[in-house]
């Protein structure tokens, strides 16, 4: 990986091709773009898109761990990214604009200091090498697909700002009411979709108090990531799948990591083309100053974005949705289920509550002790194979 590894100079001032010129729609991230005459606007879409890098000289991981992951770090950066939008659509909008040489909005601030490589970032290289040895990874290991989806699961129940459900469905399978009772805890799904729990929750012995929050929170939604793991084919994506994909991407606001070879690169779907910002530079460390102000333009990818044809999509890859409302995501369950209708092989079931046939603990003969992650592991991360992890 070392000699795939470009210095930030290299690949910003390097010959890189222009955005061609083209009759056909450009989708970025659900948003309809003509390369005609909006070059400028796709540029820009492209350059708000957090892109985060190998980074050099930050603090040592676990105090005596490494201080860069170059060569090791790529797909943790590209679940960075993946993360790193659905944070933008959460608190930003998707609309939301990055502009250089600009004060920042607090939000966008609060977002990009979430991903700092130091210790205390919910999302940073260190906590999710870190949390990954409890997913049987050592730090400086490369990291599959769904490691990183597991990982960032349980780094995001710390983000009490940001309020995330980020769900890994199993199986190829999605069911709906896993995804409720995760998105809507305080509904009590037994006694009805609708039935909310009479047991008020004490706060601090104020019941009264515990009340209000309990009403406030039957009308919230926890803002769902929802995570796929598939397989498209066997050695090479099965073309029966291409446009369930592309009908997917057009009706979402859809981002994508591809992982290959044991390198990953974070991309959007325009036609038949793949859109990637590639993690594999490196770049110094940044620390913010005392107002958690600090240069931020080494987040941003300031040149036309890199292309491969959708036919080159490794087949193992994993699916990844934002949906920010509950109205989002039935909207999303509703466009799903006209996909499966349309020509082409359904990339995955959606079902309203656990099928029988979905694989147990029980079933794997594993112990309790197995997290989803081993189970995934077993099924889609084996050494030998290549990945892309796709977020819609």
């Amino acid at each position: 990986l070392s000699t795939a590894t470009l210095t930030y100079d290299s690949l910003r001032f390097g010959e890189i091709e222009d955005f061609p010129e083209t009759s056909e729609p450009v989708w970025i991230l659900g948003q309809q773009f003509s390369a005609l005459t909006e070059k400028d606007e796709i540029l820009a879409d492209v350059t708000s898109r957090l892109w985060f890098t190998y980074r050099k000289n930050f603090q040592p991981i676990g105090g005596t761990g490494p201080t860069s992951d170059t060569g090791w770090g790529c797909m943790l950066r590209c679940g960075q990214m993946i993360l790193g939008q659905a944070l933008i659509c959460r608190h930003l909008g998707r609309d939301w604009r990055w502009s250089p040489g600009q004060r920042q909005r607090a939000e966008y601030i609060n977002i990009l200091n979430a991903f700092i490589d130091k210790k205390d970032s919910y999302y940073s290289i260190h906590q999710i090498a870190q949390m990954g040895v409890g997913e049987g990874k050592s730090i400086g290991q490369w990291y599959g697909p769904n490691t990183v989806a597991q990982v960032l699961k349980k780094l995001a129940v710390f983000d009490s700002w940001s309020r995330l459900a980020v769900h890994v469905a199993m199986d190829n399978t999605v069911v709906i009411e896993e995804i409720k009772r995760l998105c809507m805890p305080w509904l009590d799904f037994d006694r009805g979709a609708c039935a909310v729990s009479e047991e008020p929750r004490e706060m601090n012995g104020d019941l009264e108090g515990a009340c209000a929050l309990a009403e406030e929170e039957t009308a919230l939604w926890k803002p769902l990531v929802l995570l796929i793991p598939l397989r498209l084919g066997l050695s090479d994506i099965n073309e029966a799948y291409i446009e369930p994909l592309k009908m997917v991407y057009l009706w979402f606001s859809t981002d994508y990591i591809n992982a290959k070879c044991y390198m990953a690169v974070y991309c959007v779907l325009n036609g038949d083309e793949l859109i990637y910002l590639d993690p594999h530079t490196t770049q110094p460390a940044v620390d913010p100053n005392e107002d958690e102000q600090f240069p931020d333009d080494s987040y941003h990818c300031q040149h036309p974005p890199c292309r491969m044809h959708i036919c080159e999509l490794d087949p193992s890859i994993a699916a990844g949705f934002f949906c920010q409302t509950e109205d989002d995501f039935d909207d999303w369950c509703a466009q799903i289920r006209k996909v499966s209708n349309c020509r082409g092989l359904p990339m995955f079931e959606l079902v309203d509550s656990q099928p029988s046939h979905l694989i147990t603990a029980d079933v794997l003969n594993l112990t309790p002790d197995f997290s989803d992650s081993d189970r995934l592991e077993r099924f889609f991360d084996s050494e030998d194979e290549e990945f892309e992890i796709l977020s819609l």
